[in-house]
């Protein structure tokens, strides 16, 4: 098979390649240039020339065919708008998980056409065909599952796509890539958004949108206690980061409005939370799944899963947690699994809005 292979430069990538290469694939490398360097410079180190340099030095140690593809572009026009007006309108976006729908496993695809038979990465997460469809299945990984951002994924994407490492945890992929010598097989794994690099959120934020100052009340006694530099740099749950003493203190809501920051003491005491809605739903079977029995549903990146009750009305998803959850908010992927099995996505349109 001619199979694509996405390189980021990073262990686990590399080790996919390694697997591949071993099948006796015929493999062709890519780098995705999607790093903002010209236009963030001035924020600070942008590190995709250390990333690229690992790149080459594992394509050439294995005798794999690399090509570039900038796709800075593609990115601007998919995610990084996306992300500065999610924020502006007081919604916490996660661009990560549509860096895979619309960079990754989109604009790439739209590039390479019908060159290659399947686009490979090094994502943890696992693949099984049923009756024609491919369903996307979580990692023994938990810690390192990377289902949450391969939510939005179609099943026209996924019918392409490939995980090589998907049945393997972080310690056997680093003990794979001791066994092939590969140059990386101790570099760190990265963190943070996958555009920013060694660049604060805060300060690409305040790159795009500058600062907008505006009252921070307490919502317990309706007191003004303090001003913010933009609702932009909060998010709902955020305690640090607010700037007052005599806290704890969290962030509760947002008035976009108004421009108002509504912060409490009492968080964890004067509300439940633990409902939300969601909508623009993307299933990866292509139609709305069986959410009536054995739901359980992701509110961000990590191991914790939390059994849920969902109820499809109009399209929309009302979710009950089964536990209180502090850091609902508005513009987050929710992401619905059912056993191994992940569902799908949808964004959080309103947080403990229905009794």
């Amino acid at each position: 098979m001619n199979i694509a292979v996405l390189l980021s430069g990073g262990v686990d990538s590399s080790v996919a390649l390694k697997l591949l290469q071993e099948q006796g694939h015929n493999l062709t490398a890519f780098y995705l240039k999607i790093w903002l360097e010209d236009e963030l410079s001035f924020l600070g180190e942008c590190p995709w020339e250390d990333d690229l340099s690992f790149v080459r030095q594992v394509c050439e140690q294995n005798n794999i065919k690399l090509e570039i593809v900038s796709l800075q572009q593609e990115y601007k026009d998919r995610i990084i708008s996306y992300t500065i007006e999610e924020v502006r309108a007081g919604r916490t976006p996660n661009p990560d998980v549509l860096c895979n729908s619309r960079v990754k496993f989109g604009a790439f695809y739209d590039i390479i056409g019908e060159q290659f038979d399947y686009v490979a990465t090094g994502h943890y997460a696992d693949l099984e065909i049923i009756d024609d469809l491919v369903c996307l299945k979580t990692t023994p990984d938990l810690i390192k599952d990377q289902t949450y951002f391969l939510s939005h994924l179609t099943q026209k994407q996924l019918q392409k796509a490939l995980f090589p490492i998907g049945k393997l945890n972080k310690e056997q992929v680093r003990k794979l890539a001791a066994k092939y010598n590969l140059i990386n097989q101790n570099r760190k794994d990265s963190q943070g958004l996958c555009f920013l690099g060694k660049i604060k959120y805060n300060d690409f934020i305040k790159a795009h949108l500058g600062e907008n100052k505006g009252l921070i009340i307490d919502i317990d006694t309706n007191l003004a206690v303090g001003e913010h530099k933009g609702l932009w740099f909060h998010t709902i749950g955020q305690r640090q980061g607010i700037g007052l003493s005599g806290g704890p203190w969290y962030v509760v809501a947002k008035d976009v409005t108004k421009n108002i920051l509504f912060i409490s003491k009492k968080y964890f005491e004067n509300k439940i939370r633990n409902k939300l809605i969601a909508h623009s739903c993307n299933w990866i079977s292509g139609n709305i799944p069986d959410l009536s029995d054995n739901i359980e549903v992701k509110l961000r990146h990590g191991a914790k899963r939390i059994p849920a009750t969902c109820l499809n009305i109009n399209d929309e998803i009302k979710v009950t947690l089964s536990e209180q959850d502090q850091g609902i908010a508005p513009g987050q992927f929710i992401v619905f699994y059912q056993d191994d099995y992940c569902l799908g996505s949808g964004v959080i349109k309103l947080a403990n809005c229905f009794t």
